[in-house]
């Protein structure tokens, strides 16, 4: 086109849009609903005021928000955005998020919101997350960090709490679940994550009830860590893992996550391992060698966890509830990229001896195995159930029993290592140990 003054054009950086306010305030009903949307999604990261939010941090602890942000790989997907007049909602976030590229459901109380408490929808929220997570086969990770009901919710809170409850039993040997206990956790609020697969609680975190509490009940000074911290919780069986602090709680849930399924209808996933299957395990023999031939002779203990480190590919393995009964070893490790279950009697540690807290660990980790089809090694080197008015008083019939049927129904494959100290007259395992022997009532032999 040949240009002249009427059409000739001059280079401008002028936008010719820039005056156009079409979009600037909404017009109409549709754009008004469109930006009331947009706000709603917003509003759970901006619920909290920045009063809160430094409180939290100067706690060393961080917002529901940034625990999911280091969890998760990438953006999780926010789900049950629910808000009602009062903030019905506002303080529980659930959403779905990807772990080493696996999808995994999450909740976390938000403490920056009404201190993390339960009214009756967040219980409404809690449910319909554990039924979502029974339905996809995906496990659930609970970031907890309340103080329980919320009070001027009345009866509703105790309502949030029966749902929640419910729906995570419903899902309980479904699919695995990783609970950490993050701050301080009231009531319910510590109740809810021990029902969980596994608790992990890092220092300076406390459950149940507050010393106050006590004090006004009982009369009696106590600590809130001499009350409910992880010294007391892990030696009790409430607390599977402690950590230092949550950033280390938080790895750790990566870490367990590595060696669950997704489900009960599946097994775990077979890692490829550059640890040959038939290396050579002769450190166990120079392990041996030098306890027996010390001036102890065949009563010196040996510390199970060396022959496990041996067992596994390249001396790495998960142990369960490391702080508590260390007579008896329960861990997860890998044999040629297969994840295995390990029960092992500690001669180390009261010469290996089973007493309550010894049978109710291994009992409640045999059934966790059953359940997730997880292989199990015994290796026994004990001289049988401990003896003694104070563990017949506090019930270690009932203790062993439960031991002895979790074994008993054990449906995966098992493989029973009797020890060398169990050919010696007065190390050999005896009593309930034969229930390693046991067949299993769908007619499989013992291995």
């Amino acid at each position: 086109m040949e240009l002249t003054p009427d059409n000739d054009m001059t280079p401008t950086l002028t936008n010719p849009f820039e005056n156009i306010d079409d979009v600037a305030t909404a017009s109409t009903d549709y754009q008004a609903a469109v930006a009331r949307g947009e706000e709603l999604q917003a509003l759970p990261r901006s619920a909290a005021t920045d009063r809160n939010i430094q409180r939290q941090h100067s706690k060393n602890r961080m917002t529901v928000w940034e625990r999911i942000e280091f969890l998760v790989d990438e953006e999780p997907t926010i789900l049950y955005q629910n808000w009602g007049p009062n903030l019905d909602g506002a303080s529980l976030v659930t959403a779905i998020g990807s772990i080493d590229g696996r999808d995994v459901a999450i909740y976390g109380h938000d403490f920056t919101v009404r201190a993390g408490s339960m009214d009756a929808t967040n219980g409404e929220k809690l449910a319909r997350l554990f039924e979502l997570a029974g339905e996809r086969k995906i496990p659930l990770i609970g970031l907890n960090d309340s103080a329980g009901a919320y009070i001027p919710a009345g009866v509703g809170g105790l309502d949030g709490y029966a749902e929640a409850f419910t729906g995570l039993r419903k899902i309980s040997g479904v699919v695995p679940s990783i609970m950490c206990m993050l701050g301080f956790n009231a009531g319910g609020g510590s109740y809810l994550p021990r029902q969980g697969s596994f608790l992990i609680q890092p220092k300076n975190t406390f459950g149940l009830t507050g010393p106050g509490v006590v004090k006004s009940v009982l009369g009696e000074d106590i600590t809130p860590d001499e009350l409910g911290g992880p010294g007391v919780h892990s030696q009790t069986g409430v607390t599977d893992f402690v950590v230092e602090d949550e950033v280390a709680a938080l790895r750790k849930v990566r870490e367990i996550l590595r060696y669950l399924p997704n489900s009960n209808a599946n097994a775990p996933e077979v890692q490829a391992c550059s640890d040959p299957i038939d290396r050579s395990t002769s450190d166990i023999d120079t392990l041996l060698r030098t306890a027996f031939e010390s001036p102890t002779g065949f009563n010196t203990p040996v510390d199970s966890s060396i022959i496990i480190q041996q067992l596994c590919d390249h001396g790495d393995f998960l142990e369960i509830q490391e702080e508590r009964a260390k007579n008896t070893i329960t861990c997860l490790g890998r044999i040629g990229g297969h994840v295995v279950g390990f029960v092992a009697n500690n001669s180390a540690v009261s010469s290996g001896q089973i007493d309550i807290d010894a049978a109710l660990k291994n009992a409640r980790f045999i059934r966790f195995c059953n359940l997730y089809n997880i292989p199990v090694m015994f290796l026994e080197d004990t001289t049988g159930f401990l003896p003694g008015r104070e563990q017949e008083h506090r019930g270690i019939v009932q203790a062993g029993r439960a031991m002895l049927d979790s074994i008993v129904d054990l449906r995966t494959p098992r493989w029973r290592c009797l020890c060398v100290l169990q050919q010696l007259p007065n190390r050999r395992g005896s009593g309930g140990c034969a229930a390693h022997n046991a067949r299993s009532r769908n007619g499989s032999s013992r291995r």
